[in-house]
């Protein structure tokens, strides 16, 4: 295989991730700003490929005709939800009544949710491409070729588990779900990326107590992903109820002060890494790691004092993802050793 197709693959392996991490911030957006209905059909928004501008382009009777599609599709989901023994959770979303009111036409919450269909389209593609070369060029290497097979299939599965998404109304579970899989495939994409990049495959040597506390870190900033959830749902609801900031730590439970906590932990730690890394290793990684922490804590303290709580959580969202993925790889190139010494 020539060097141009493999410089070429590896770079469009970056391409790709790039793409997939816009698809969790634009998520994140459409969630935020409550434009998960803004196109109450899937795949497509209004029946059209382009999304209307303006309520004159918007069917009629649009309200009851997307109602009868989403509470069949629900439907359907629920007898799936039976069939492996969630019957409770299955009439629950069947019989809730949120799911027979449709939202008034907005251009705005349509078009967000447009991006973030287009940009799931461009995601799904980029990983498909990624299976072909990889079938064509690198079907020798099976490994490579399974994990290529299995991104494709989790992107579909998102793509359809999108639509279940949006049919029960963003019920928070189900955007729990969402982003477990959202964070498996790029996973799996940086995993790709350390086998067919030359420059990921090269191993870092630090000691052990540093290995183990990348680990720690790793696993604290996994949970803390999906504890954030639950926070952002609660403050979600406490603003849609016009309780103040000042009053939220009244309202929040165990979630929010694990939450917290949690965050400072990561910050104790990663420090002490920071460290460690200054004063034995000169790792450009670990670099990199404290610096999008330090990004991630300053955006919110900034976002927070200007009152741009939107605005804070996909901030928090997006440097939380890439710590994340900094951290996966560095679980796959770091090496202990009992000394640590210079790379």
């Amino acid at each position: 295989m020539s060097l141009l197709i493999s410089t070429i693959f590896v770079r469009f392996n970056w391409l790709a991730l790039v793409i997939i991490y816009l698809v969790v911030i634009a998520g994140s957006f459409v969630r935020v700003t409550g434009s998960g209905m803004g196109c109450p059909d899937w795949p497509r928004c209004f029946d059209q490929w382009i999304p209307p501008i303006s309520i004159e382009q918007v069917p009629l009777n649009y309200k009851e005709k997307y109602v009868a599609q989403r509470q069949k599709k629900v439907d359907k989901f629920s007898g799936m939800l039976s069939a492996i023994g969630m019957t409770e959770v299955a009439n629950a979303l069947k019989n809730d009544p949120n799911l027979t009111k449709e939202e008034d036409f907005n251009v705005r919450k349509t078009w967000t949710e447009y991006i973030n269909r287009l940009l799931g389209f461009l995601a799904g593609n980029a990983v498909m491409i990624i299976f072909f070369w990889t079938s064509i060029f690198y079907r020798s290497n099976r490994p490579l070729w399974l994990l290529t097979f299995l991104n494709l299939v989790f992107m579909i599965f998102q793509g359809w588990f999108g639509s279940i998404v949006v049919a029960s109304n963003l019920v928070p579970w189900t955007i729990t779900i969402h982003l477990f899989f959202a964070l498996l495939i790029i996973a799996i994409q940086l995993y790709i990326i350390r086998i067919v990049s030359p420059s990921q495959s090269k191993n870092l040597i630090v000691s052990k107590l540093v290995y183990y506390l990348i680990w720690l870190s790793f696993l604290i900033t996994f949970y803390q992903m999906f504890l954030g959830t639950q926070v952002r749902e609660s403050i979600d609801e406490l603003t849609r109820l016009g309780i103040s900031r000042e009053q939220w730590a009244d309202y929040l439970g165990l979630s929010f002060f694990i939450h917290r906590s949690f965050s400072w932990l990561v910050l104790l730690l990663l420090t002490f890494i920071a460290i460690q890394n200054e004063r034995k290793y000169k790792l450009k990684t670990l670099r990199w790691l404290y610096a999008i922490l330090a990004v991630e804590l300053l955006s919110g303290v900034v976002l927070v004092h200007l009152d741009m709580i939107a605005l804070v959580q996909n901030a928090h969202l997006l440097f939380a993802s890439i710590l994340l993925g900094i951290l996966f790889m560095l679980i796959f190139r770091i090496r202990k050793k009992n000394i640590a010494l210079n790379t």
